[in-house]
């Protein structure tokens, strides 16, 4: 969730250092600070809101030459978004990053005031630096008390630390949230929580394991996992810098909804032929022996799996559950070896959805996961994996995620029916054609974005959103009224169109929204009726349909309407941006919506 970059070389520090953080902004962030030693001083920077404030506080200092430094931006957890809480943390003589939970950092505190450490912030990383001080006091070396100071750790996290008493080393160790070291040909030494600071700066890169430690100068690497010590094996980092380049748009949000188009062809390259699923990460026999499946995920993840749920049941003719993760976790399921255990995921370091694959794994159930990010904890546990190939998404509200992961869980459907015999072979080849057509379907007409530019002025006010939809259109209303909340601030909710009348309908009047999946192919008459009951309650009515209908306030027209999916995905880009749109109109930064994170490493 927080963002942590690192340096060791003889460039400006404070450069490499603010551009890093920078990358990494997209992660959500309230306050950012950098600490660097150098000439065995350290000099710490802190700032709250956006990182112009952090240079502004940095502008006259320098540090050219040898030296190191480490850098944070932080999204509160423990305590509030202060310019004390905020990281880097100070001991007496050494700063401390970190990203994640300390789970016993209460027990930590209190032994340390005990022998009258003064703590100064609210958080729970401050700890970190004081034991490690104190274990200074009582241990030979200072990675020996590094290495003590994290066995006494208990929690997820990735954090960095210098000292004055060693002035050419970072200490590191990684539990559970991401941690990269990366390197160059001049020998310059980089860290980073994902590869967006690394990119441009370094070529070989290195992902730490869970419970890996050690520490790094340009001389040496010494890595350590259980007090053994291990030989990274670095691999070449990608150098495309394209990502972070807006293209002309307005925001990245933007950008990332006209893409859905080329990064659905990505998507499906090499695994449609013309008339068979091929899904080479599914081992042989991997689906032997299972009965039915269980889906766990979070937010849009959870939304796209909804989606499945139909598909897979549907298509596959197999029992499917849909789990929200952080539920999931705390509900004692009960697990049997003929489930297949799927986990969703953008970044594959989501906190809640690790923690429900680690509970699958412990049950010994086959796990499959579904995941942006190759080298990500998720992929690394789970037993099989489907990367979306969706790149790097930067707006925090996810869009062409979303799309990647409803695209692969809709092939994986299909792939099940292809082993299961559920599907015949004309029906097989009707849905690939379908599917090969997706990425056309997902191309954005000029004039559909003007018409939905002028008409979210009318929606600007009210008090509240309803979209609703029926089948796979009802976890498509969720998601858009999800859009919706993350990036306007305005209320929104995803209903069932057939849901309206058991309670929800009383809130209808003029000054409620209706934003209505009128889908052709599925549950056309009965959808239409529900839109007629709120119709005559007043209600103002956003229809999304390839059927005209007479009593619309407004009217989005779509063409495709010989396939569920591909009114899906026309619809999805029409709610896409609608949010868009309203809340540009609103004044706020789409691609960083206040109290909201793109990787949501801790509960």
């Amino acid at each position: 969730m927080c963002g942590i970059v690192g340096y060791i070389g003889n460039r400006e520090k404070k450069e490499i250092l603010i551009n890093g953080l920078r990358e990494l902004e997209y992660r959500g962030y309230d306050s950012a600070g950098i600490a660097v030693l150098k000439n065995n001083e350290i000099e710490s920077f802190k700032a709250t809101g956006k990182l112009t404030n952090l240079e502004e506080k940095t502008k006259e200092f320098t540090s050219i030459g040898y030296g190191i430094g480490i850098g944070h931006t932080r999204w509160a957890t423990h305590g509030k978004p202060t310019e004390i809480n905020a990281h880097p943390h100070a001991g007496s003589c050494s700063y401390v990053v970190h990203n994640g939970i300390i789970e016993n950092y209460r027990e930590i505190k209190k032994y340390l005031e005990e022998k009258g450490v003064i703590f100064l912030s609210q958080t729970d990383t401050e700890v970190i630096v004081h034991l490690f001080e104190d274990n200074l006091k009582t241990n030979c070396s200072t990675f020996a008390a590094f290495e003590k100071t994290v066995s006494e750790l208990h929690g997820a996290f990735a954090v960095l630390l210098i000292t004055a008493q060693e002035p050419d080393k970072i200490f590191f160790v990684k539990n559970s949230v991401p941690l990269i070291i990366a390197k160059n040909e001049e020998n310059e030494i980089f860290f980073g929580s994902a590869d967006a600071p690394l990119i441009g700066n370094a070529t070989n890169a290195y992902y730490l394991e869970d419970g890996e430690y050690g520490f790094i100068s340009q001389k040496e690497l010494k890595l350590y996992n259980n007090r053994k010590e291990k030989l990274p094996k670095f691999k070449s980092l990608a150098q495309d810098k394209s990502y972070a380049q807006k293209d002309g748009f307005r925001f990245f949000m933007e950008k990332e909804i006209y893409e859905q188009s080329s990064v659905m062809t990505e998507a499906l390259m090499g695994r449609v032929k013309e008339n068979q699923i091929l899904l080479d990460e599914i081992p042989d026999g991997f689906l032997n022996d299972i009965n039915d499946i269980k889906i766990c995920a979070c937010g849009t993840s959870y939304h796209a799996s909804l989606t499945a749920g139909y598909i897979l049941e549907r298509v596959a003719k197999i029992k499917t559950s849909v789990e929200i993760a952080s539920e999931f976790r705390y509900k004692n399921p009960l697990l049997t070896k003929e489930t297949l255990f799927v986990v969703v995921s953008q970044s594959g370091e989501t906190a809640d959805t690790l923690e429900a694959l680690k509970i699958a794994k412990n049950a010994g159930l086959k796990t499959l996961s579904i995941c942006n990010v190759d080298n990500s904890s998720i992929v690394r546990l789970a037993n099989a994996n489907i990367l979306t190939r969706t790149g790097i998404e930067k707006g925090v509200a996810s869009t062409k995620t979303f799309a990647t992961q409803v695209a692969i869980l809709w092939l994986f459907a299909l792939f099940i029916a292809q082993h299961k015999k559920t599907i015949d072979q004309k029906t097989l080849q009707k849905e690939i054609d379908v599917v090969l057509s997706i990425p056309n379907v997902l191309k954005i007409e000029n004039q559909t974005h003007e018409k939905i530019k002028r008409l979210s002025k009318r929606y600007l006010h009210g008090h509240g959103f309803f979209f609703i939809g029926r089948d796979i259109f009802y976890p498509l209303a969720l998601e858009g009224a999800l859009k919706l909340k993350e990036i306007s601030y305005l209320h929104a909710e995803g209903y069932p169109a057939g849901e309206m009348k058991h309670g929800p309908i009383a809130l209808v009047d003029s000054e409620l929204f209706t934003i209505a999946l009128l889908s052709k192919t599925t549950l056309f008459e009965k959808t239409k009726s529900n839109i007629e009951e709120l119709s005559a309650r007043d209600a103002t009515i956003l229809i999304i349909s390839p059927e005209d209908f007479d009593i619309a306030d407004d009217f989005v027209k779509t063409k495709y309407s010989d396939h569920q999916m591909r009114e899906f995905f026309e619809m999805m880009v029409v709610t896409q941006l609608f949010a868009l749109e309203v809340a540009i109109r609103l004044g706020n930064d789409v691609d960083m919506p206040r109290n909201l994170a793109k990787s949501v490493t801790v509960e």
